[in-house]
């Protein structure tokens, strides 16, 4: 259900989250996540433009968190990429509950709210190896 940025750029932060005492590369978080560097290194950076991440030039470069993983919820690593906006019907018909008569909303409904919650509600250090304090 997510843009293949937006899941890129959780892949990528959960990855570097791993090491918070280290500047990542985005040749090395690349081939560990199988990114394309390039387009790898535009996700980086809109995330370190977002605040999420800091950048470094030069020979220690690279990325890091800008603030601890505990601090920062999925959701606010999708929303660089995916502006939250109302969601659509999934039959096409307008936006999610306006049309009375559509099939798939009152199942689609709880599913749809129990994902935000959880992109809401997990932080990177949720989903790190042994809950790292980082």
């Amino acid at each position: 259900m997510l843009s293949q940025t937006a899941e890129y750029a959780l892949r990528a932060t959960i990855y570097i989250a791993r090491d918070p005492s280290r500047a990542w590369r985005v040749n090395e978080v690349a081939d560990e996540i199988e990114a394309p560097r390039n387009y790898l290194a535009k996700i980086l950076g809109q995330l370190a433009r977002a605040g999420i991440l800091e950048s470094n030039r030069g020979p220690a470069g690279g990325f890091r968190l800008a603030v601890r993983a505990r601090g920062i919820a999925l959701s606010e690593i999708v929303a660089v990429f995916e502006p939250a906006e109302q969601r659509r019907c999934l039959l096409g018909q307008g936006l999610c509950g306006q049309n009375p008569s559509c099939t798939a909303h009152n199942a689609w409904a709880p599913i749809a709210k129990s994902m935000d919650g959880f992109f809401s509600h997990t932080t990177l250090a949720d989903l790190l190896p042994q809950h790292s304090s980082t």
